[in-house]
């Protein structure tokens, strides 16, 4: 079994950074439409169904922060299942981070620039010119690297709990009591759909994964900023969905701009101002730590000889992976493209997105329960982790395609470098004889 090697990268990143980077992940453009999609589902117990998920959320969240921090490295859960599960498992990993969550990069994007066009009145036509400035602003500042991007994404989080904490409490003085009955409209199974529906607004730790290596004392900060995580993360939804029933009563869910309804029960005329800044920060800042994870991830893949070795420079901490990083941008203009191509269609993405990113929670979690020390809080933790995610796995079961063809791809590149050694061994064997024979004839009796 291989080891990680825990490295420390001196002036890294800290707590602070850490957090933004962390909240931007996991907030993600959640905010922009679960509340109004929950409450449509289940009314007022739809605020059960966040404090559910937020404690659902804690052992995956825990068994990333326990690898993140004693294991840094820039290949992440494909490192981590490298060495539990070898070479072929990391390299499908590998491929559905790299690859399979990609497809949600200009959703999200466009989730952004829909909803820049909603609430402030562009034309639909504009949408896909928005979203790919959206995408390109967060890839040139990663040129510069993580470190930069963290400070840009500290920026982004302070503003983006701000404007959720203002639109809280405008609409806060609209709650009324009579909203929150009869709280079980749609009864217990209206509460399991929103469950599901919050569980991927709760995704996304492990693209800390992917950075731990860039932070300066991965041991300290990757603990703290995933608890500050969790609980801010946790409020903000809570707060939300709270003042979403408790305002709008059955309007609710009936909106595609629920913050925007929001923000429009106590401060009308600043209501397109907030809700649009909401939006731009939502989608740069997601896209802004995503990027940084590709990135670093292809570098590392790159060095294990999953990809072309070309793009492995950068891989190192402290390093930028800037080849790695036109990667990923390349394989986003694929996206786009098909996105495109389908009239901004974004289901079919959204759930290559989903797919990928609970295939790679499986493998993780399995490779954590290796790795880490038998009996321990982070191995139970893993193991809770495990049997939530394979859970995930069935509900996800309609929409693995694309994971498997990865997997496929995986599986291949491991059957040609099976090829390759043994027509090497082969052909050195082969020459050996000769050398053998040549000698035997040229020996005298």
């Amino acid at each position: 079994m291989a080891t990680i090697i825990a490295r420390r990268s001196a002036g890294g990143l800290g707590v602070m950074q850490g957090v933004a980077l962390y909240l931007a992940s996991v907030l993600g453009t959640g905010l922009l439409v679960l509340p109004g999609l929950a409450a449509r589902e289940a009314g007022p117990a739809s605020v059960l169904s966040v404090a559910a998920v937020t404690v659902l959320a804690i052992p995956l969240a825990v068994t990333f922060a326990v690898l993140a921090a004693r294991y840094p490295d820039a290949g992440g859960v494909a490192s981590y299942v490298r060495t539990a599960l070898g070479g072929t498992a990391a390299r499908a990993t590998g491929y559905w981070f790299l690859i399979g969550v990609a497809a949600g990069g200009p959703v999200v994007a466009t989730l952004g620039a829909q909803y820049i066009s909603a609430v402030l009145g562009i034309d639909r036509a504009a949408v896909p010119l928005v979203a790919l400035a959206f995408y390109g602003i967060p890839f040139c500042v990663n040129m510069f690297g993580v470190r930069v991007a963290g400070w840009l994404q500290l920026l982004l989080t302070a503003l983006l709990l701000g404007v959720v904490v203002t639109v809280v409490a405008v609409a806060a003085p609209a709650v009324e009591a009579a909203n929150f009955t009869p709280f079980l409209p749609h009864g217990w199974g209206g509460v399991g759909t929103a469950i599901v529906m919050y569980v991927w607004a709760f995704a996304g730790w492990e693209v800390g994964t992917h950075i731990s290596g860039e932070f300066e004392k991965p041991r300290r900060a990757i603990p703290i900023a995933t608890a500050v995580t969790l609980l801010l993360s946790g409020a903000a939804y809570l707060g939300l969905q709270f003042v979403t029933v408790g305002a709008l009563g059955p309007r609710a869910g009936t909106g595609d701009v629920v913050l925007l309804d929001l923000a429009q029960e106590g401060a009308p005329g600043a209501a397109a101002i907030l809700v649009g800044a909401v939006a731009a920060i939502v989608a740069v800042g997601v896209l802004n730590v995503y990027l940084a994870a590709f990135a670093k991830l292809g570098a590392s893949l790159a060095l294990n000889a999953d990809l072309p070795r070309w793009f492995a420079r950068g891989s190192e901490n402290g390093a930028v992976p800037r080849r790695a990083l036109v990667l990923t941008g390349a394989i986003g203009a694929v996206y786009f493209s098909l996105l495109l191509w389908s009239g901004l269609d974004l289901q079919p993405f959204i759930l290559i997105h989903t797919s990928s990113m609970v295939a790679i929670y499986v493998l993780g979690m399995i490779a954590a329960v290796r790795i880490l020390e038998r009996g321990s809080i982070g191995w139970w933790m893993a193991v809770t982790a495990t049997v939530l995610c394979v859970g995930l796995l069935a509900l996800a079961a309609s929409a693995l395609l694309v994971v498997g063809l990865l997997a496929a791809a995986a599986v291949a590149v491991a059957l040609v470098r099976a090829s390759s050694r043994r027509r090497w061994w082969e052909a050195g064997e082969q020459d050996a004889g000769a050398a053998g024979d040549a000698h035997e004839q040229g020996r005298p009796d």
